[in-house]
């Protein structure tokens, strides 16, 4: 038997130990979700470990340091609205909703989507509405979002989403071509221009799409 419930403890402790997770929160966050739970069971035993694991379909699970640190970047308040792009196992999905208590998350694979549905039933997770379409053109019918999240890396960052984004919005996305990109947040400032950070190096699968690749 696994004791997850133990290695997932380990695995935010040295989270935590790191000093890199700004938000307290985040770290209790990821502590309460279960990550085996969004993976094949041939992949348990390394639910925990840091790094990206297959999903299926061509498409991965982050590993979980970058889940707290592009969770952490988009400095979350409970009643943000929150759009994801790439819902794939629905992992970083139930990281967010821990924290808000509203999220819109688009996943363009119709049996992705309908296995992240099933797993947020399971686990009584309720505020999120999964659709499937083009990520990259985001969910104009509910914008516009206090945060926006792409787990998938662009060749830069959608225009629909930049103007689906609310005035003090924050926006991360990995932005380069396949093998590294660039960890990108974007800040909509009161008077309607753009702050850019790097937030450091990461590998992502592509982002498919209009606006994408």
């Amino acid at each position: 038997m696994i004791d997850f419930e133990r290695r997932r403890r380990a695995m935010v402790d040295a989270q935590r130990a790191r000093g890199e997770i700004r938000d307290d929160r985040v770290l209790d966050a990821m502590a309460a979700v279960p990550r085996e739970r969004f993976i094949p069971e041939s992949a348990w035993p390394q639910a925990y470990e840091e790094h990206a694991l297959p999903i299926g379909a061509d498409q991965t699970i982050s590993q979980p340091y970058v889940v707290s640190l592009m969770t952490d970047a988009l400095e979350l308040h409970t009643g943000d609205r929150v759009l994801e792009v790439g819902t794939g196992s629905g992992y970083q999905t139930a990281v967010l909703r821990q924290l808000v208590d509203e999220i819109v998350t688009i996943e363009r694979i119709d049996s992705l989507a309908a296995e992240a549905r099933a797993r947020f039933a399971d686990l009584g997770l309720d505020g999120i509405e999964v659709v499937v379409g083009d990520g990259t053109l985001g969910w104009p019918d509910r914008a516009p979002y206090d945060a926006i999240v792409v787990t998938a890396a662009g060749p830069s960052i959608p225009r629909h989403l930049r103007e689906q984004l609310a005035t003090g919005g924050r926006l991360v996305m990995p932005v380069g071509r396949s093998g590294e990109q660039t960890l990108t947040r974007v800040r909509r400032r009161r008077d309607g221009l753009d702050v850019m950070d790097d937030l450091g190096l990461v590998a992502f699968v592509p982002l498919i799409g209009e606006e994408g690749w």
